[in-house]
C-alpha cells in the first residue's frame, strides 16, 4: 500500500526537500503541495491524501486554522505538523485542532518518514523535546 502524502509549507526550499525525501520511499508518494492553508484546503478537495505534512506559520491561513477546517476524522487525512518553532502554544493548538503529530523541521529524515508511517497506521507522534512539556501540563 502506498501512503499518499500532501505537503504544505510556505518555504519553497523546505517544501521541495520534503517532497524529495517522501518521493524517494517505495511506500510513499506525494500527491500534492501547497504554500499555505488556503491552497492546501483547495488542493485537498481535488486529491486523496492519507497524511498531510502541515507547517504552522504561513501567510493567508496558518496551519492550525487549516487543520480545523480539514475533515481529520473518518476518511479525512491525518495531519502531522512540521515547524521550526518548538513552542507549547503551537503544539497544544495543533493537537486540539485535530493533528495526529507534531514534529520539528530539524528532525532527521528517518524520523519524519517513521512519523508518516506511524500516523498512517492510526497512532500519534510528538517530537521528543515537546513530549515532556505536554506531559507536565
Amino acid at each position: 500500500m502506498t501512503i499518499r502524502v500532501y505537503v504544505v509549507d510556505d518555504q519553497e526550499l523546505v517544501r521541495t526537500g520534503t517532497v524529495m525525501v517522501i518521493d524517494a520511499q517505495d511506500d510513499m508518494r506525494v500527491v500534492g503541495q501547497a504554500r499555505d492553508g488556503v491552497e492546501a484546503l483547495a488542493g485537498l478537495r481535488t486529491v486523496v491524501a492519507d497524511v498531510v505534512l502541515m507547517d504552522v506559520r504561513m501567510p493567508r491561513m496558518d496551519g492550525v486554522e487549516a487543520i480545523r477546517r480539514l475533515p481529520v476524522t473518518g476518511d479525512g487525512p491525518k495531519v502531522i505538523v512540521l515547524t521550526t518553532f518548538d513552542l507549547d502554544e503551537y503544539a497544544f493548538a495543533a493537537l486540539r485542532a485535530g493533528a495526529s503529530g507534531f514534529l520539528l523541521k530539524d528532525a532527521p529524515a528517518e524520523e519524519l518518514l517513521s512519523a508518516v508511517r506511524t500516523v498512517h497506521r492510526g497512532d500519534a507522534v510528538i517530537a521528543p523535546s515537546t513530549t515532556r512539556r505536554l506531559l507536565d501540563h
